[in-house]
């Protein structure tokens, strides 16, 4: 039986790792698609049908693209941290379930990689830990500007982990587990946590905006700027792990939200699956959405945001919450 277990863990983590990384490439195709739609433009259209094979044209140019490591720079760290924001990322992905256990061939699987009692603290600390690939990719470059954006991030990330904690503390005083298995079966009796807590719903879905990077929190990359930030001095495939664990971060977030909040999948039956997926999906297109119809805001006003606005009321909610839950 130990055997069995850890074949499948191993089978588990390389699937998590092709896929996922599968889907950062046809993640980036699809917002293409989508922000040139919104702004009635054709998108990738040349390299294949539908310019579907520009996924693999953009693959085959990071990997065999020229690793420069300007003069300057810190070479160690600024090896090492592009690797950290990939694997943190992927990291975070062990205690996730991305779907209902199911029987193969006679043999029941649970798509999950460690069903953790701290499972929902394990993801949010270890996508927390990735805020040190662009701190230090951006202290490494001799470059001012991806000094400056990673000055940006660390201000951003931590600001917006405190926000990201606090608003999923209310949901856990009412599960009692860490566990996202518990999330989800705790709603199978009690209903969808966002009905009680839409609050809560709310501050941790625009955290997890900032979280990620994404617009109206774009701050980070400086591509405003016309650079990219604490990536302008990286090149092929080390560009490649930002970019990476940037999109799988964003497809992970976009799992947990919908398992903390909104149902999970479910009894675990084949419907709760694709409803899950479906989830899953709608808030992945909602950060291209978001990219095509909003502006990014300066700092101070995202600071203003985080401090002045999201952290009270993440705290008040706690607290009401609490209240609630004594009487």
């Amino acid at each position: 039986m130990d055997n069995a277990y850890l074949i499948e863990t191993i089978i588990k983590v390389v699937v998590i790792l092709l896929v996922f990384s599968a889907l950062a490439g046809i993640g980036t195709y699809f917002e293409r698609k989508v922000l040139a739609f919104m702004q009635r433009r054709l998108g990738p259209m040349n390299v294949g049908p539908f310019g579907l094979l520009q996924v693999g044209a953009d693959g085959i140019k990071l990997f065999t693209k020229e690793d420069i490591i300007p003069s300057g720079v810190v070479a160690p760290i600024f090896k090492i941290a592009p690797v950290i924001t990939a694997a943190t990322a992927f990291m975070a992905a062990a205690a996730i379930p991305f779907l209902p256990a199911f029987t193969l061939f006679g043999y029941e699987v649970h798509p999950i990689v460690a069903d953790i009692n701290i499972g929902i603290l394990y993801v949010l600390g270890v996508m927390a830990v990735g805020l040190f690939g662009p701190l230090l990719g951006g202290m490494a470059s001799a470059n001012k500007f991806a000094l400056l954006s990673a000055a940006r991030a660390a201000a951003v990330f931590i600001s917006y982990e405190v926000v990201t904690g606090l608003a999923a503390l209310a949901p856990i005083m009412m599960v009692g587990s860490l566990s996202l298995i518990d999330f989800n079966n705790y709603q199978i009796e009690n209903g969808w946590i966002v009905w009680s807590q839409p609050l809560a719903f709310i501050l941790f879905w625009i955290a997890a905006f900032a979280e990620t990077g994404r617009t109206p929190f774009h701050l980070i990359a400086n591509d405003h700027e016309i650079i990219d930030g604490f990536g302008t001095e990286y090149s092929g495939m080390r560009w490649g792990l930002f970019f990476i664990g940037e999109y799988a971060n964003m497809f992970f977030i976009s799992f947990v939200i919908p398992i903390i909040f909104l149902g999970g999948f479910g009894d675990g039956t084949v419907l709760g699956a694709f409803a899950l997926l479906g989830k899953m999906a709608f808030f992945f297109f909602f950060f291209l959405w978001t990219r095509a119809a909003w502006p990014d805001v300066r700092p101070d006003q995202l600071m203003w945001l985080c401090w002045k606005v999201l952290m009270p009321l993440a705290v008040i909610n706690v607290v009401i919450t609490g209240f609630v839950m004594m009487f």
